[in-house]
């Protein structure tokens, strides 16, 4: 197929979810545990594949600075965890973020187009995309107008997620569902496929600021999708879940439903993300018991 024909490439593909079918296999692989040096493994790529991000009113230089330090090293005094994937942060504080990171191969993430809303209007969810990009931003993280979405105008969904791209330049696009506010399977499908059409680089469950956030049942119905996209038009979509994933458990599962649905070849930064606040320091912890033996308290490792 054609990647350039428009919305109308929306036709090729089946847009009905089996949720029963998705719910029961999501269980199934929630279930599973992995032991000794498989999990170490595991642990180790979860944070490679970790968007450390603050997100909050009360976000500071300082408080960035930290966090990019603590992107860089996750483990203080230790070289045995690789550095996370990318910093992610509001817009003001990009600029903060990239000379902090500089030179380290942590990218900086930017959110933007009125996030987590949305609701602004479009020349300003440009002129805010540009202006990250100018600043350093390597990725943009950018909320598709979901009111406009669920009213059934898919072609402004498109036309949106194609405009934010040409904005973002050599700047990769991450574009947010926020699955919380889409009320159906169904509707996460063709709202996945639509942002693919439109050129998406990663597609993500969610704002974090949304209940329920990234669930294993939602991220499978959006992997499927980006397989089925890869079968019908050779390209290649990353996936970002986002919010509410805390545990090493849960990183684990999302890492095994990647595996699953799409194979090896998305389990790297540069495919597959988490997006994270609170994450890191559990896989901190749980790296240091199978080392030891024993459990860290959780004083031993800085807040994120």
């Amino acid at each position: 197929m054609n990647i350039t024909t428009e919305i109308n490439s929306l036709e090729s593909f089946h847009l009905a979810v089996d949720e029963t079918g998705a719910k029961e296999r999501a269980a199934s692989i929630a279930g599973r545990s992995i032991k000794k040096e498989s999990k170490v493994a595991a642990i180790k790529m979860a944070v490679q594949m970790i968007d450390l991000t603050t997100l909050e009113g009360k976000d500071s230089e300082g408080k960035v600075h930290a966090l990019c330090q603590k992107a860089m090293r996750p483990l203080e005094g230790s070289n045995e965890i690789p550095h996370v994937a990318a910093v992610c942060v509001y817009p003001n504080l990009v600029k903060t973020a990239k000379h902090a990171l500089q030179g380290s191969g942590v990218h900086v993430a930017s959110v933007a187009t009125a996030f987590p809303s949305g609701q602004s209007p479009m020349k300003l969810k440009l002129d805010e995309v540009k202006r990250v990009v100018q600043l350093g931003a390597d990725e943009v993280d950018m909320v598709i107008s979901r009111g406009e979405f669920l009213e059934g105008n898919y072609k402004y969904l498109y036309d949106e997620v194609k405009a934010i791209k040409e904005a973002c330049g050599e700047a990769h696009l991450k574009v947010i569902l926020e699955t919380g506010e889409l009320e159906t399977f169904d509707n996460v499908r063709k709202a996945s496929i639509i942002s693919m059409l439109a050129g998406a680089d990663f597609i993500k469950t969610s704002t974090g600021k949304v209940q329920p956030a990234a669930t294993l049942p939602v991220t499978l119905v959006m992997l499927e999708a980006i397989r089925d996209f890869y079968n019908e038009t050779g390209i290649i979509v990353g996936m970002k879940p986002a919010g509410g994933i805390k545990t090493t458990k849960d990183a684990i599962a999302y890492l095994c439903l990647v595996k699953e649905t799409l194979g090896e070849k998305w389990l790297t930064p540069d495919l597959f993300r988490m997006g994270a606040s609170s994450l890191l320091n559990d896989l901190l912890m749980q790296y240091k018991k199978e080392q030891t033996g024993v459990y860290q308290s959780a004083d031993y490792f800085s807040n994120d």
